[in-house]
């Protein structure tokens, strides 16, 4: 019973951390300009990539800081920049027909894969759970695996989300998200900052 409890616990934390339903409006307006038949195999593809990267860091994020030469808080400072740059383009967004993460087509990898599932915060929480947490690698994968699999579930309902939403409410969303994205990725950086102060010799 201790474990299931432990299993739960760990699982609402990643989900708190990587928030499906606050990633929601973004996911719509980032594929917004992407034929309808073609939304719900992007969302799925995407959160693929997420959960590889999730896992990939569980097992092997701390090794691979290591290896060259990074430390944690690098991971929280370069998020915050992603987020700032996309922040800024969703409030300011560039001439109609282009997309707000530059290129045409189909978003890959960023920004849903990465930071929105796989993001600095989510990153940073499990190396912490992998170093402090008592469960075994398999319990802690296993509730990777139910966070995942809540968020994607979520994140593929968003396309009908736009049938409500509209064109004006989803622009107005979308001016909001990016709003949050900007006070998001300042604390990201502040945190980053502050990490490595702290670090740093006296």
């Amino acid at each position: 019973m201790e474990i299931l409890d432990s299993i739960i616990s760990l699982t609402l934390v990643l989900l708190f951390v990587i928030d499906p339903f606050g990633n929601v409006p973004i996911i719509l307006s980032v594929l917004k300009d992407v034929p309808k038949e073609r939304k719900r195999k992007i969302i799925f593809r995407e959160t693929i990539i997420g959960l590889c990267l999730l896992l990939i860091f569980l097992f092997f994020g701390e090794s691979f800081l290591k290896l060259f030469g990074l430390q944690a808080e690098a991971v929280t400072i370069a998020g915050g920049v992603i987020l700032f740059v996309i922040g800024i383009k969703m409030i300011f967004p560039p001439p109609k027909g282009q997309s707000i993460f530059g290129g045409q087509g189909e978003p890959f990898v960023v920004p849903i894969a990465m930071p929105m599932i796989a993001g600095p915060s989510a990153l940073a929480t499990l190396m912490v759970m992998s170093k402090t947490s008592q469960l075994s690698l398999p319990m802690l994968t296993l509730s990777v695996m139910i966070a995942w699999t809540i968020t994607m579930l979520v994140l593929l309902s968003a396309p009908f989300m736009l049938k409500v939403l509209k064109d004006k409410g989803l622009l107005a969303l979308e001016r909001l998200m990016g709003m949050l994205l900007l006070i998001m990725s300042v604390q990201m950086f502040i945190n980053g900052v502050f990490g490595l102060l702290q670090k740093a010799p006296i």
